[in-house]
């Protein structure tokens, strides 16, 4: 089926939000954003305590790709943390750490040179007034449970935020929390060309 009758929406999940539409126990979740064509579901997901981009669709055979974890897309996040991270620090990131016995894939890891102008989170980070705190960009190809947390935990630096800006080419762009937008023609050709789709 050709994939222009499928929709593909870009939604900024705010923090404390969960990535699917309902819950039995009366959290928030993607619902409160919508109305969504009701065909449409999360690929894959985002912690309840992350922020940033998720993708809903009704392509299952892109879902599926993205999923998997031979095809390895790239998922780009900006990382606040707790201190300054070391170029060793980095360095470990990007050759694998070890999560539950289990050594992560390499990444790319790089301090970012100006902290993003998100919008202050609905529940403000805990700061502590004389510990730094450092905003890092992370590009994982894999997708375990609280990965990034995990990992900068295993350098050393404790993650206060997590907001994933960029899904393969795909990028949060102006989005602010909340916000959804449906997804351009160019980029929905880039991400389905980017796990061999045509």
């Amino acid at each position: 089926m050709p994939s222009h009758h499928h929709r593909y929406i870009l939604l900024f999940k705010p923090f404390n939000v969960l990535s699917q539409f309902t819950d039995k126990e009366g959290r928030s979740t993607l619902a409160l954003f919508g109305p969504f064509p009701k065909e449409v579901y999360p690929v894959g997901r985002l912690d309840f305590d992350s922020e940033g981009l998720l993708l809903l669709t009704d392509d299952t055979g892109l879902t599926h790709r993205l999923l998997e974890p031979r095809f390895g897309h790239p998922r780009t996040y900006w990382v606040q943390v707790e201190g300054i991270p070391t170029e060793d620090a980095l360095r470990q990131l990007r050759s694998g750490v070890m999560i539950q016995d289990q050594k992560t894939l390499p990444a790319e890891a790089r301090i970012l040179p100006l902290d993003p102008a998100f919008p202050e989170r609905s529940e403000p980070i805990r700061v502590r007034k004389n510990i730094m705190t450092q905003w890092i960009e992370l590009v994982l190809r894999e997708g375990r449970n609280r990965q990034v947390r995990k990992m900068t935990a295993a350098v050393g630096y404790s993650t206060l935020r997590i907001v994933r800006v960029r899904i393969g080419n795909v990028e949060i762009g102006g989005l602010q929390p909340g916000e959804h937008r449906e997804l351009t023609s160019a980029e929905i050709h880039s991400l389905r060309h980017s796990v061999q789709l045509s």
